[in-house]
């Protein structure tokens, strides 16, 4: 489901994370030059993490973190921090900078509205060679869309900024990777541009050459770039989620260097910045 308005402003859904959310001064440069997209008639949507500010909370609360494969695992009581720190900590001081840019910005989770339907993620790992289902606790997957609230929203001038937690139909809440959660919510409410804001300013030929950056790639051909190692680490999910927005609905993607906030606004013009992905 898509706005449906011919005139509608152009859509831009933002992936807010990485080392741009941790310092402060860069945060609000970040969210300043977001801003700039807003007064150039666009409209914005911010999907947040946190993950440093999680482990922070954890730690403060002496709750140890037990991670599978990579994926930490969530107790209730975990969750509860998560969730606390999520929408408590990290969604309101956001939408306080932004409100106090100017704009109207109003904070959510995937819960309010039922706007994202999670489901518990299943998890096998590989035990004395064998694949076993091992328990991951509250940590989810995007079962189902619905962006009734965001458009809402975003016809009355709001600003959504959403945290990355949702709950099942039975009303359990989980902790949904930001990406895949971003991903999710680009397509379904067919974004003009999903951007994903990261550490480095694209996709790199070679990681520490930023001479080889790839400006513009097809989708079918990042599997490639998977295969032959091009693509690694962190990146990997920012790519995948980039593959659900495009065969989703989304129109483009692209990925920009979050900690270079001048590039953001340029977004919405003819110049050629990060790495834009086209189905």
């Amino acid at each position: 489901m898509e706005l449906e308005d011919p005139e509608s402003k152009p859509v831009l859904l933002f992936k807010y994370g990485g080392n741009a959310m941790s310092d402060d001064r860069l945060k609000k440069d970040v969210l300043k030059n977001i801003g700039k997209l807003k007064a150039q008639d666009c409209d914005i949507v911010i999907v947040h993490g946190g993950g440093p500010f999680i482990k922070q909370a954890l730690n403060e609360a002496r709750i140890e973190s037990e991670f599978i494969d990579g994926q930490r695992k969530t107790t209730p009581e975990a969750f509860e921090y998560v969730e606390m720190t999520l929408k408590g900590k990290v969604n309101s001081h956001l939408v306080g900078l932004l409100n106090g840019l100017g704009h109207k910005a109003v904070g959510l989770s995937g819960q309010d509205g039922k706007t994202i339907i999670a489901s518990k993620r299943r998890h096998e790992t590989l035990v004395d060679g064998k694949m076993t289902p091992v328990d991951l606790g509250q940590v989810g997957d995007v079962a189902y869309v619905n962006p009734e609230l965001i458009y809402l929203l975003l016809k009355n001038d709001f600003i959504p900024v959403i945290s990355c937690t949702a709950a099942d139909e039975f009303g359990v809440g989980y902790n949904i990777n930001g990406d895949m959660f971003a991903g999710h919510l680009a397509g379904a409410i067919g974004a003009d541009e999903y951007v994903v804001l990261t550490d480095v300013d694209g996709l790199m030929k070679d990681k520490n050459d930023p001479a080889t950056l790839i400006s513009e790639i097809q989708l079918a051909d990042l599997k490639m770039l998977v295969d032959d190692g091009t693509i690694q680490g962190g990146m990997i999910p920012k790519i995948e989620s980039c593959e659900i927005a495009l065969n989703k609905g989304a129109k483009k993607a692209r990925i920009v260097n979050g900690t270079k906030p001048g590039q953001i606004q340029k977004i919405a013009g003819v110049f050629n910045i990060g790495t834009n992905i086209k189905k």
